[in-house]
């Protein structure tokens, strides 16, 4: 335990610059996907409020798929999403990849919480909370920390290829940043588990209070 606790400390003690940069890029992405929302179209708003108002009937009379079918479909998205990152941080082109794709996991964020407050004020404000927030809570900081980890890990691999003589030795160092990325996986499945069993009954009862 005491190792695991120190082996922590010392990755955020090394990659506190990265975290900043990241986090940074993060919100960047969150504030981009709410302005877009300002960039639509009256018609492109309508029909994404109609398609809304169609699943939120649905939802309301109790529309949503089974819960363990919501589980293992959140649950292997995400993972196929953290995966993706981790073969991207073990090569050296795929560090502007894993930067993009954490830029657009904040705008989709940021477009989903925009769109729902323009179009249904506070009642939209209410619906983001429940449906976005409780399984994002833990799978912002799941998707920060992978992130850093493949840019850390992609910066260690173009270091190594271009001054040999400060090679260290690869399996180790894939050992931990693989356990790393795979410890992170505890945080996704608690995200999913509230994703599927939590989320849509705080949706249901809001989605009900707002079409009364």
């Amino acid at each position: 335990m005491e190792s695991v606790r120190y082996y922590i400390h010392r990755h955020l003690e090394e990659n506190k610059t990265l975290y900043a940069f990241v986090g940074v890029l993060f919100l960047m992405g969150v504030i981009f996907g709410a302005i877009i929302v300002n960039s639509l179209s009256l018609n492109q708003k309508q029909d994404l409020y109609t398609y809304l108002s169609r699943f939120f009937i649905g939802a309301a009379e109790g529309g949503f798929a089974s819960k363990s079918d919501m589980f293992f479909q959140s649950f292997g998205h995400y993972l196929k999403y953290m995966g993706l990152m981790w073969l991207l941080g073990l090569s050296v082109i795929g560090l502007p990849v894993i930067l993009v794709m954490l830029f657009l996991k904040g705008v989709v964020i940021g477009f989903t919480v925009g769109f729902l407050v323009n179009q249904m004020g506070w009642y939209g404000f209410l619906l983001s909370l429940v449906s976005v927030l409780p399984q994002n809570v833990l799978l912002i900081p799941a998707f920060i920390i992978v992130s850093v980890a493949a840019i850390a890990f992609s910066i260690k691999m173009i270091r190594q290829l271009a001054f040999k003589r400060h090679h260290m030795p690869f399996f180790p160092q894939l050992i931990r940043y693989t356990m790393l990325v795979a410890g992170v996986g505890i945080m996704v499945f608690l995200a999913s588990t509230l994703e599927a069993f939590f989320t849509p009954a705080l949706m249901e009862q809001v989605i009900k209070w707002s079409i009364q």
